[in-house]
This record gives C-alpha cells, structure tokens and sequence, in this order.
C-alpha cells in the first residue's frame, strides 16, 4: 500500500532540484550588492515562496485529475475566457525565456571553448545577435519536425547543473582549509554590512528574487501521491523552503568569498559583465583554488551548453503545445495557428514564436556589448516570467470563494478570510515586483521592459476577435 505514495522527502527534493539553480545565487548576489541579498532572500521566502507553495498544494489537490496545469485550475474555478488568458501568458511568457536560452547557449558555448569573457564580448553585437537568430531558426526548424532528442539531455543537464550548484557550495568552503592562502574576499558578516540599502535600484530589482523562487507549480500532481497530504505536503514545503533558503545563504556567502560587490558595481560595464559572466568566473575561480586550471569550468560550461539548447527546443515546442491542444483555448484561437504538419507539430505557431522571438533577438542588434544583451535579457526575463504565477493566485483566490465546491483534500489554512488575504498578498508582490521591474536606467532596456510584455498582451487579446470573425463568416 505504502509503495503508491511518495515520502513527503522525495518530494521535497524533486521540488528542490525543480525550483533552484545555481543562476538564482548569482543573480541575487549580483543585483543586490554581494551578501546584502541574504536578508531579501529570507524575507523572500518567509513571506512569499513559502504561501505560495503551500497555495499550490492546495490548488493541485483539488484538481488532481486535472494535472496540474495553472490554465485547467483557471477552467474549473472560473471559466474558459479566462483560462485561455492563462495558457496564452504562460507561452507568451516564454518568448522573452526563448530568446534568452539562445543567447544564453551561444554564451556557454564561448566559455567552453575560449575559457575567458572577453573574446565573446567582444564580438560586434549585431555580429552576435544574427548567429543568435540562426541557432533560434535552427532550433525551431528541429522542433516543428517533432524532433525532440533534446528531452533527455535536457534532463541530464539540468541534474548535472543541480549537482554542480551544490557542489560549489562544499568546495569552496572546503578549499578555506585546503588553499588558505588563495585570494579571498574579507567577509563582514555583521548586522550593519548586511542589511541593504532600500533605495530605487533595490525595489526595481525584486523581480530578479521572485522570478528566482517561482515555478513550484510543477510539483503540484504529486500532492495526493504523498502520503497524508494534509500533513506530508506542507511538511515537504518547509523543507523545500529551508533547503533553498540555506543554499542561497551558502551560496551567496561562497560568492562573497571570490567576489567583492564594490568591483561589480564599479561601473555599469563591470556590472553587465559579471550578470553575463558571473557562474563561469565562480566555477573558474573555483578550479584555480584547487590547482586544477579550467576543468571545472569547462564542465560547467558544456553542463550549460546542453541545457540552454535543450531547453531551447522544448521551451519552443511544450508551451505551445499545452496552449494549442487545449480544445477550450481552440475557441479563441484562429484556425491558422492551429494547423500541423506531417510530423503533428504547430507550424504557424511555430513560426510566430520565431518572429516575436527573433524580434527581441534582432532589436537587440543595436545594442552596444553582447554583455548588455544578457543582462537586459535578465530583467526582460524577471519582468515577463512571473506574470504567470498571477494565474495560480487568481486561481487559488476563486477556490477559496467556491466554498465547499471543491473540497481539497489538503488545505494551506482553515479559515478562508485568512487564505484570501494570503492569495491577496501573493498576487500584490508578484504584480508590483513585475511593475516595478520595469524600471531601469537604461532607457532601451526599459523601453524593451515595456514594449514586449504589451505587445504579447494585445497579441492575445487580438487573437480571440480574429476568432470570432472567422466564426461568424463561416456562419454566413
């Protein structure tokens, strides 16, 4: 009997290795001036990643035998309108996702082969973006044939990169005792060194975090496969939420050990360089601690090779699958994009990622240093992606005004003034994190901040009224 079910600590570690990566510390420690991140990052997690779980275990446990997917949750709680709004953000969202993983791969491919950051940033960026948009059409050509021999790399990678992640930290805590005279950064882990500076830069940058600690939904089929959810699964979400919270304190304090905040701020250049470069110099670094040149790097750099361009295919492939073949969504989606080739792929739909993919790519022609692209592709990334969670909270808010429609079997709270206060406040940060994260200053990166998340918004409300038209002159 107990064979059915999953201990709520295999879970936890299935959503571990789901939600985290080694790109979160980085980030953090870049965009929020080195060690100072920690005290945003538990904050983070006490007031939002932790509710936000804990919603989704109830949302998943509700609707079990819909599979977990935020737009079914949308379709059962309010209505098919609105769920096709919620399978349309979650592809729209990977548009700017798509454009990063092909700059991104071009990025770890460098580092693997010329083990530096200057010969890739170097290269004219329109030089750059164009072979971006090739790998982009290439990748797109391969899925729109249904080929998808990526999937399996894809998870190999990402497993290996989980167990890099965790590594790093071990090592570089080992290396103290192993290389003591190696060139480390003097850490003041006192209260005043750590508490940040709350000033415009630091509110713009929130995104980064919430973008960092989102996606949880992914986890959310196995909630009944736990034994006594009620129990097991918020169990298993502490944990999650205490693993992650250790890792991104571990890992920042690691990062602080090589890297001085005062040289990464430095200049707006050095800036753009260590978001573009940082985890290939930590790895680097790393090696150099050890007496073992580049091998770490290289390996991370082939690690990362493999998942950006295996993520690319299925980031272009799945999303447009889960909004297409929904026959609710199909209502509001013009025939057009729902043709398929021989080999059952979403050829127009395919196609339409290429162009508002491409478009970002190709924008980003003009500007100056291929460090700058990966950087605005970042906050582009940070200001897009979590518009997606807005759903599992409107979600969660509709369940719990159903009443006693549903009946989950596992419940975040009892009372349901409190969990609408919960849904509430979860849905306030991710859509003032967003807004927010608009800004920067940088008027072309703010500009793109902008531009994209409204043309892919009017893209899905215009999609509906071609659709409309198209039935009434079938009508005729």
């Amino acid at each position: 009997m107990d064979s059915k079910y999953i201990k709520w600590s295999t879970l936890a570690f299935m959503a571990f290795s789901t939600v985290w990566g080694f790109g979160n510390v980085v980030n953090g420690f870049v965009y929020f001036n080195g060690i100072q991140v920690i005290f945003s990052w538990i904050f983070m997690f006490a007031l939002y990643f932790v509710p936000y779980a804990l919603m989704v275990g109830e949302l998943g446990s509700a609707f079990k035998e819909s599979g977990g997917g935020v737009s079914s949750w949308i379709l059962k709680t309010t209505g098919p309108k609105l769920a096709y709004y919620a399978g349309w953000t979650y592809w729209a969202c990977h548009i700017t996702y798509i454009a990063s993983k092909s700059s991104g791969g071009l990025k770890a491919l460098s580092w693997a082969v010329f083990r530096n950051a200057e010969t890739y940033d170097t290269f004219p960026t329109i030089g750059v973006q164009l072979v971006t948009f090739a790998v982009l059409l290439l990748f797109c050509w391969v899925a729109s044939r249904g080929l998808n021999p990526l999937k399996k790399l894809a998870t190999i990678a990402g497993t290996s990169m989980f167990v890099m992640s965790i590594l790093y930290i071990i090592m570089i805590f080992a290396a103290r005792a192993i290389n003591p005279g190696a060139d480390y950064v003097s850490l003041d882990l006192s209260m005043k060194s750590l508490i940040p500076e709350f000033n415009v830069k630091y509110f713009t940058s929130l995104s980064i975090l919430v973008f960092a600690v989102g996606g949880c939904e992914k986890i959310s089929p196995y909630v009944n496969k736990v034994k006594d959810p009620s129990k097991g699964f918020p169990r298993a979400m502490i944990t999650l939420a205490i693993m992650v919270v250790v890792c991104a304190i571990l890992g920042t304090i690691a990062m602080g050990m090589m890297f001085d905040p005062a040289v990464i701020n430095g200049s707006e250049e050095s800036f753009n360089s260590y978001v573009s470069n940082g985890s290939y110099w930590a790895f680097q670094k790393l090696g150099q601690y050890y007496g073992i040149g580049d091998s770490l790097l290289v390996v991370y750099a082939i690690c990362n090779a493999i998942g950006q361009l295996s993520t690319l295919v299925i980031s272009i492939d799945a999303p447009l699958r889960m909004l297409l073949d929904n026959e609710d969504a199909q209502k509001f989606i013009p025939s057009t994009l729902l043709k398929k080739n021989d080999t059952g792929a979403y050829v127009n739909g395919i196609k339409m990622v290429a162009i508002l993919s491409g478009s970002i790519i190709l924008i980003q022609s003009f500007v100056p240093g291929a460090a700058a692209v990966l950087k605005q592709l970042t906050k582009l990334n940070s200001v897009c992606m979590p518009m997606r969670y807005l759903w599992v909270f409107t979600a969660y808010i509709a369940l719990r005004k159903a009443g006693n429609k549903f009946n989950p079997e596992y419940r975040f709270v009892k009372n349901d003034t409190l969990a609408l206060a919960a849904g509430g406040w979860c849905f306030f940060v991710t859509a003032a994190c967003c807004l927010l994260g608009v800004y920067d200053t940088d008027p072309f990166t703010m500009c793109l901040n902008i531009i994209t998340p409204c043309v892919l918004t009017a893209l899905g409300i215009i999609l509906p009224m071609i659709k409309k038209r198209e039935l009434q002159s079938a009508a005729k």
